[in-house]
């Protein structure tokens, strides 16, 4: 059963007559890791923020995971976009509506994530690795129905992007959410999606969608993921000109 079924007919910015997003369709199964691929500019941040409630200007309409409801939105954006004035604990505790009911799960949170020894510290003080962790977190405290991730390791090194991936992973197989992540690097995509979704230039619509056949174990192997993107290339060349 679908948890959401997306559908924006059309989306324009103000005074342009060309849509940025039109006819674009997505249902997305509880509990997925949906990976959204797609060029710099063609819509996909226009796209979650539409999803997140940020942007009301579209034709569509985002059907609910429970009956006569919106679906609750986690969104972790490009920059983490921490309060510099309170502590990581503190911006955690903000979007919980009970932060001393809540203390349990925040606990559990920083500690999936590795925070816990820095969870007084202020913004400042961490490193953007850490300040992305936080951010994830704070995302997934408000137990969402959808989590929108929108190229959230952008910026990082090599090795603290594959630090922080194994760490979401981890987290979400131990909290599993519907998740929508935005992503250039396909084979980040690889190592994350149950699906890879494919996206034109604007007017932004699905292309193509395509399922990820390597059990989850096997996701830290990098030149498996090398060879399951090969085999991408070859089967579906077309998704080379929407990179």
């Amino acid at each position: 059963m679908n948890a959401i079924a997306i559908r924006i007919d059309s989306k324009r910015y103000p005074g342009q007559t060309q849509p940025v997003i039109q006819d674009f369709a997505l249902n997305l199964s509880n509990g997925e890791f949906v990976c959204l691929l797609g060029r710099s500019g063609c819509g996909k941040t226009t796209l979650l923020n539409c999803l997140a409630g940020l942007d009301h200007h579209y034709q569509g309409r985002i059907s609910p995971a429970r009956p006569s409801t919106r679906p609750h939105i986690g969104y972790v954006f490009q920059n983490p976009r921490l309060l510099p004035w309170r502590t990581v604990r503190e911006n955690i505790e903000l979007v919980v509506a009970d932060p001393h009911q809540a203390a349990d799960t925040i606990d559990s949170l920083l500690d999936a994530m590795q925070l816990l020894p820095v969870q007084h510290s202020y913004p400042e003080r961490l490193s953007l690795g850490m300040s992305r962790r936080a951010a994830i977190i704070r995302a997934f405290a408000v137990a969402p129905d959808l989590l929108l991730m929108d190229e959230p390791f952008v910026s990082l090194d090599a090795p603290t992007a594959r630090q922080v991936r194994a760490l979401l992973v981890q987290l979400w197989q131990q909290r599993p959410h519907t998740v929508l992540f935005v992503t250039h690097d396909l084979r980040e995509a690889i190592a994350l999606a149950d699906r890879l979704v494919f996206l034109s230039t604007a007017p932004m619509r699905v292309v193509s969608e395509i399922p990820v056949a390597i059990p989850r174990n096997a996701r830290h192997d990098e030149p498996t993921i090398e060879a399951f993107r090969q085999q991408l290339k070859e089967a579906y060349p077309e998704i080379q000109t929407l990179l």
